[in-house]
């Protein structure tokens, strides 16, 4: 038997997993890792984390995503050379990462990567029933094992579509099995690039836990402030907090097909990006709106989003308590309008429920490569229109 094998064997027999997560996401603002210790599996799984950082990406790296990022066009030769360079990126930030925690790689049984998504084409965004549902994360794990010697599990995506799926979000899984409280509904509603949020109805409750996207998170503001203003984000609301909402361009971008579909559902940047606003912006006549009032009304269109997608859910529940992870928790100014929007209920930060609202995503992938390893697909059987399926490629060191 290849020795590798007999370790991952081995591995999934354990009573516990020292697993480090990964997290990329849209905004390009750096990659998250978690180390954690998980416990069990199903639904006795249990997470500590252990350690946290944050590497920020430099500008070379943004430039070389973005040269492909969300476009249809892109050059071959560059998109297969990118596919290896995230990969080696990520696999140093990871050894950078052990050394700093004074970690060996012997130490880590396994490495969850999302990869870094460059384009997402369900049907239900690209109207084109010729083609299956796909979804495409680069980032080769294969470079990340053998550069950090660790098991490399990656691809999470591709089996949730390849079983029926739209390929996300796949925050439902982990959520599911880690939040689900005994008596209070909750919406754990992540704040990214897009924003999207799972249901977890309490352990008496006959309704089904589900994940859906809702709309824009942060992606069309960062696209903006990078265009007129060279900025990555909107940091503080800064811009945004000097504008005001412009309301014929905010019905406008409302008016979109997307926003009245039933949960759950899926979209990215390749439906909300400046193209949209731009379209919005002729139709209403507000090309030469002054650009605070352009962000003004982007973060209020974010969080209107946002509000109708939880209202559509909750306006029937009692005990509901909403708790915020992402990019999103740190804008002032959407998160007062989320809450100006959701006057009736608790909305806070996850840190209240023992988690890290920045590191939640890269534990939940972390949570996916455990099941795959140790888990059943019976432990997500009641996921709402969701297949229940462990997720992952594996890459192996040697």
């Amino acid at each position: 038997m290849n020795n590798q094998i007999k370790k991952l064997y081995n591995i999934g027999a354990k009573n516990n997993r020292l697993i480090i997560g990964l997290m990329s996401g849209t905004s390009l603002d750096g990659l998250d890792i978690a180390l954690c210790q998980i416990n069990g599996a199903g639904f006795s799984t249990t997470l500590e984390l252990l350690k946290f950082e944050t590497f920020d990406y430099d500008d070379k790296f943004r430039q070389n995503i973005r040269k492909i990022f969300a476009k249809r066009q892109i050059d071959q030769q560059e998109f297969c050379g990118i596919n290896a360079y995230v990969g080696d990126v990520h696999a140093e930030l990871i050894n950078q990462a052990l050394k700093k925690w004074n970690l060996a790689a012997e130490e880590v049984d396994l490495i969850a990567s999302h990869g870094q998504t460059v384009y997402h084409a369900p049907q239900i965004l690209t109207k084109d029933l010729s083609l299956p549902n796909s979804t495409l994360q680069i980032g080769d794990a294969d470079h990340i094992a053998v550069k950090t010697g660790i098991i490399t599990i990656s691809d999470f995506r591709q089996k949730h579509i390849a079983a029926g799926g739209e390929g996300a979000p796949l925050a439902a899984y982990g959520d599911y099995l880690l939040f689900t409280d005994a008596t209070e509904h909750r919406i754990l509603l992540n704040i990214g690039g897009i924003s999207n949020f799972t249901f977890l109805p309490n352990a008496q409750s006959n309704l089904q836990a589900f994940a859906t996207d809702l709309g824009p998170g942060n992606t069309i503001m960062n696209q903006f402030v990078k265009k007129y203003f060279d900025l990555e984000m909107d940091k503080d609301a800064l811009i945004a907090s000097k504008g005001t909402v412009h309301t014929s361009l905010l019905e406008a971008l409302l008016e979109e097909e997307f926003l009245t579909l039933d949960f759950p559902k899926t979209t990215g940047p390749e439906l909300f990006n400046l193209e949209y606003l731009q379209q919005k912006q002729k139709y209403t006549n507000t090309e030469n709106l002054p650009k605070e009032d352009v962000m003004a009304t982007l973060n209020a269109f974010s969080a209107k989003a946002i509000i109708e997608g939880i209202l559509k859910v909750c306006s029937k529940l009692e005990s509901i308590a909403i708790y915020v992870s992402g990019g999103g928790l740190h804008n002032p100014l959407l998160m007062q309008n989320i809450k100006n929007g959701l006057p009736n209920y608790k909305v806070t930060s996850i840190d209240a429920i023992s988690m890290d609202p920045d590191a939640k995503e890269a534990c939940l992938f972390a949570i996916l490569a455990n099941e795959t390893i140790a888990g059943s697909p019976e432990n997500v059987r009641n996921i709402k229109d969701s297949p229940a399926i462990c997720m992952g490629k594996i890459s192996l060191p040697y």
